[in-house]
């Protein structure tokens, strides 16, 4: 499978979080989440469509095939944890980690996202690792 843009990745991991929360997604709230237009979420939706990571068709509900939840899953867990490295090691504001880890998460190399995990690992069993 082709490495996803940062914008698609951004879709299926907000179609992830809606389908955890409510058992499918709906284009509605997902241009309500995301803050965009209609238009761009039903091509985006297409497009992961497409690439079989998620079953759609207008106005039926949105799930993710088991590919599509499996690649959310990491995404989300990428995000999560890089959250959990700024508030934990780096003592940043929750919301601001979060902001940040969700534009990190498309850039940082799998090498260096396992380093964070470590790293905030560490910082949790010794707390003088931290800053703050």
């Amino acid at each position: 499978m082709e490495k996803l843009s940062v914008s698609l990745e951004d879709y299926i991991e907000e179609i992830y979080n809606q389908v955890l929360k409510s058992g499918s997604a709906k284009v509605t709230e997902i241009s309500k989440a995301m803050n965009v237009r209609k238009a761009s979420v039903t091509g985006a939706l297409n497009s992961l469509a497409e690439k079989n990571l998620i079953n759609y068709a207008p106005y039926a509900p949105i799930t993710l095939t088991a590919e599509g939840e499996k690649i959310a899953g990491q995404i989300r867990k990428k995000h999560e944890a890089i959250a959990e490295f700024f508030v934990t090691v780096l003592d940043t504001p929750e919301d601001e980690a979060l902001e940040t880890a969700c534009k990190m998460e498309h850039i940082v190399s799998d090498r260096m996202f396992e380093n964070i995990v470590k790293l905030t690992e560490l910082a949790k069993k010794n707390p003088h690792l931290r800053i703050v």
